[in-house]
């Protein structure tokens, strides 16, 4: 079995984000603060709201409102509150941008083997862009849950009564997909990308021997 994350392994999701915290941190001039130490601020609120509110784009807008009330020291203007509503139009597509070498290497592996597909956030928009995507009919089941940790994994692992020495999980954060796949457990492939969230990066063991390192989505077809 096959276990896929969906942001930024199989199309792309934080480059989005980034680009709205680029616009933000040139909007948010600050006296006392450098791009460096507004985003730092901002980091801190998004991993607070991650843990009480969730993951998505309207989390994401919550948390830029938030900064700017702890960097102004005061509640957001309706002008200012209006300039962080209009960047919802950047989630708000009907479409979302394959990684290169995702659509013939997932349904060639989709030939091969059983493939599951875990992704994190909210239902709604997860769901969307699970749809945009045309990639639904691969899969044997799509989950979309609040957090991907060991007691994810653990009941995946019995919702589908999976081996561990068969089922790996395939993603490019190692605080979501690879450290609690690893602790339940499964084998896993980190495929790193150069924009993963800030907020999962974490440390990995090079010398854990279940973890399979790969440059490109497209270097699956040579292992499995």
């Amino acid at each position: 079995m096959l276990i896929f994350d969906a942001d930024d392994t199989l199309w792309e999701n934080n480059v989005i984000f980034e680009r709205v915290i680029d616009e933000f941190l040139e909007w948010m001039a600050h006296p006392g603060l450098d791009r460096a130490g507004v985003r730092a601020v901002l980091d801190g609120i998004e991993a607070a709201n991650a843990v009480t509110h969730g993951y998505g784009s309207k989390v994401f807008l919550q948390s830029l409102g938030e900064c700017v009330a702890r960097l102004r020291g005061r509640a957001a203007t309706a002008e200012e509150s209006a300039r962080i509503s209009a960047w919802a139009a950047a989630f708000a597509l009907d479409h979302v941008e394959l990684i290169p070498g995702v659509a013939d290497t997932l349904a060639e592996l989709a030939r091969r083997h059983e493939l599951l597909l875990l992704t994190k956030g909210d239902a709604q928009e997860q769901q969307r862009k699970v749809t945009a995507s045309g990639l639904a009919g691969l899969f044997k089941g799509v989950h979309i849950v609040a957090e991907k940790n060991v007691a994810t994994y653990e009941e995946l692992k019995r919702a589908y009564a999976l081996v561990p020495d068969t089922a790996w999980m395939i993603g490019n954060s190692p605080k979501s997909d690879i450290l609690p796949a690893r602790s339940a457990g499964l084998n896993a492939v980190f495929i790193p990308h150069s924009h993963t969230w800030v907020l999962e990066h974490d440390e990995l063991d090079p010398d854990d021997p279940k973890v399979l390192h790969l440059p490109a989505f497209g270097e699956l077809l040579r292992h499995f």
